[in-house]
């Protein structure tokens, strides 16, 4: 038998089940002392993690305010594959459905949701994306994870967890929706020092 010879990633999960959930209250809670009551709001996830959270973050914020409403009249989901600026690096993307909540999104304020905030590359496709659609009077980000290294000047409002990371590093986000259960995971390359 031949050994591998393919470096094997170290992973450390930062965030297991209940860290996300107490993660998500918090989130959606910021979400409504911001002034945003559900009334006037809209969560538009990122395919594909960010649209769990942003229907987790719904329900979240319907529960808070007493509202018995179904998730979807405040979560929705926004592709963005037509405005990223890799696709001629990477022109085989599937495009994902783009789902807007009954009342669309002028004049209210939308909250985009995505697992990892990184480049920014992905949120400015989004602003992009958004602005097809129509005029919201104000636009925020939440994210679960931020692991810095920003290309673009793109800050978030609402942020899960700092994690600070090298650029060799990967962030792995793990949802029960998507992936059977929920973690968030730190791959670092073999061989990578940890230098912090």
């Amino acid at each position: 038998m031949t050994e591998s010879t393919t470096p094997v990633p170290d992973r450390v999960r930062i965030l297991g089940p209940e860290e996300i959930r107490r993660a998500l209250v918090r989130i959606a809670h910021e979400i409504l002392e911001s002034g945003h009551g559900a009334d006037d709001l809209v969560l538009l996830g990122i395919p594909h993690r960010g649209v769990p959270l942003a229907e987790r973050l719904a329900a979240q914020i319907l529960a808070a305010e007493g509202i018995d409403r179904p998730v979807e009249d405040l979560a929705g989901s926004l592709d963005v594959t037509m405005y990223r600026d890799d696709l001629r690096q990477h022109p085989t993307r599937a495009p994902s459905p783009t789902r807007i909540p009954r009342g669309g999104i002028d004049g209210r304020t939308v909250v985009l949701v995505d697992d990892v905030l990184f480049s920014g590359r992905t949120v400015r496709a989004a602003l992009d994306a958004l602005g097809a659609i129509g005029r919201p009077s104000a636009v925020r980000l939440a994210v679960l994870v931020d692991r810095g290294h920003r290309e673009l000047p793109i800050r978030a409002d609402h942020v899960g967890k700092n994690l600070p990371t090298s650029r060799g590093e990967r962030v792995h986000v793990e949802l029960a929706e998507t992936d059977g259960e929920d973690a968030v995971v730190l791959a670092r390359p073999a061989g990578e020092e940890e230098a912090r």
